[in-house]
């Protein structure tokens, strides 16, 4: 067995690993660093198969970008997991049959549609050219209406999302700019006319005042 099999075998073994563990960590944060792990074995798998440029999109667009944002919306939100596990075996045979079925259509299309075949040979043209840019001649031509279709998917979950998030909540507490601005000098200043009251002495309040005797008798 040379080097690159070693590593496509050691890649391939680390990525099922920490793919397994993403769906049966009990930690949410736990789930979202071995998806990072799994993330950077995929990389190099690409790397072996000489698609750099996805491997490095992978690892600056998914791990720099989108992980790490996650992981802090993970880690700074309050979520309470024993709430949403407390359905799962209710919902786990719907759950395994949707998973069975999309292994299924998955195994079906690899096998009958994707049969290996002979690679074309480059010519001197498109290696000079080299895989960025024939990748992006090739996406931007042949391929340019699939991703329409999967931008705009984004753009409605980006939408859906920012709709989700800027539900009024009843617990928070923010400050309204356009209100504080409309205040006038009357509202923010109201001088009040109090009477003083003052207290009387503790022995007079006891027992009065008692008067002197001056006079003779």
């Amino acid at each position: 067995m040379d080097t690159l099999s070693t590593l496509f075998y050691v890649f391939s073994a680390v990525l099922l690993f920490a793919s397994f563990r993403v769906i049966t960590a009990r930690s949410t944060v736990h789930a979202a660093l071995y998806l990072v792990l799994a993330f950077f074995n995929a990389a190099g798998v690409w790397m072996l198969l000489q698609a750099e440029f996805l491997a490095i999109a992978l690892v600056l667009v998914y791990v720099g970008a989108v992980m790490v944002l996650f992981l802090f919306v993970v880690m700074m939100l309050d979520i309470n997991v024993d709430a949403l596990r407390q359905n799962f075996w209710k919902h786990f045979p719907v759950a395994g049959l949707v998973g069975v079925l999309i292994a299924l259509e998955m195994a079906l299309v690899l096998m009958t549609g994707f049969t290996p075949g002979p690679a074309p040979q480059p010519t001197p043209e498109q290696v000079q050219m080299g895989n960025t840019k024939l990748l992006g001649i090739e996406m931007y031509t042949h391929y340019i209406y699939p991703l329409q279709v999967a931008a705009v998917l984004l753009l409605v979950a980006i939408v859906a999302a920012i709709a989700l998030t800027l539900r009024r909540r009843k617990d928070s507490r923010y400050v309204n700019p356009a209100e504080q601005i409309r205040v006038t000098k009357a509202q923010r200043l109201r001088v009040l006319s109090i009477e003083p009251v003052v207290d009387r002495p503790a022995a007079a309040a006891q027992g009065g005042e008692q008067p002197t005797s001056g006079g003779k008798a």
